[in-house]
């Protein structure tokens, strides 16, 4: 089986090319985002969408990657669904959170996540339900949980528990959500091995950095970051993904076991 390919496109978006050649996005802000490298705001091929909330830098290029592939599936909460809906969007999937559904034989779980989720449509504010986070996992067994926009909060501890991330891609940035401070607590709660951090750097107010995450996450054995560079892909190959190193408590699900990255950067 191929390997996971995750791209960061800057921001809380990621890009996916799963093992069984799905093209994934979570959280589409592409072509107007600024973090985002021009050679990656063409989006040529596209399956699937996941969208964490209704703020305009995660939900901003839907309906419009939606349009160009009207094919393409998205997954989100039940009233942006609704709203993605009556803006043309052919195939939104709504659902809730703690529900799952399989679409194109990936199996996406949504999760909570603290934050708010209100959708800019013209000069108003709609309600587009309430925030989530994703716990993906993918063909091949290898799981990644994207957090949306958050503050930690205690049910990380469940959704490490439950789901045994193998990838987890947390904020960083401070004032709309987690700061390195907060994101070193989220990983001791989620038991997390492997971090990428996102939502940094993209606007002068979002002042956490990779190197204050590090600073404030060293005393976390085994704890490995993964910082990208927007544009940079990660590539995971999982010989046995119930295999997991280190131990889970009591009743959690098979372990996993660690998938060494391959780091390439497209500019």
């Amino acid at each position: 089986m191929e390997p996971l390919k995750i791209t960061w496109l800057g921001h809380a978006a990621f890009k996916f090319l799963s093992p069984g050649g799905k093209s994934v996005i979570i959280d589409p802000w592409v072509m107007n985002n600024p973090a985002c490298p021009d050679s990656l705001k063409r989006v040529t091929k596209l399956d699937l969408m996941l969208v964490t909330h209704g703020h305009f830098d995660h939900i901003g290029d839907c309906v419009a990657l939606a349009k160009q592939h009207p094919a393409a599936k998205v997954v989100c909460i039940y009233e942006t669904a609704v709203w993605l809906g009556n803006k043309g969007v052919q195939n939104a999937l709504g659902m809730n959170k703690g529900g799952t559904q399989t679409v194109d034989g990936i199996k996406i779980t949504m999760v909570s996540a603290d934050h708010s989720c209100g959708i800019q449509d013209g000069d108003q504010i709609v309600y587009g339900g309430e925030p989530c986070g994703y716990v993906v996992q993918f063909e091949s067994g290898f799981t990644v949980y994207h957090a949306g926009d958050t503050n930690v909060f205690g049910d990380m501890k469940i959704i490490g528990d439950l789901y045994s991330p193998d990838l987890c891609l947390l904020p960083i940035g401070g004032l709309y959500t987690m700061s390195p401070r907060e994101a070193t607590y989220a990983c001791q709660f989620l038991g997390a091995q492997r971090v990428v951090p996102m939502h940094y750097g993209t606007f002068p107010a979002l002042t956490g950095t990779p190197a204050d995450f590090r600073e404030q996450a060293q005393g976390i054995i085994g704890l490995d970051i993964l910082v990208m560079k927007p544009g940079e892909t990660l590539s995971f190959d999982v010989e046995d993904p119930r295999k997991h190193v280190g131990e889970r408590p009591p009743g959690s699900p098979p372990a996993k076991k660690k998938a060494t990255p391959r780091r390439r950067v497209r500019r």
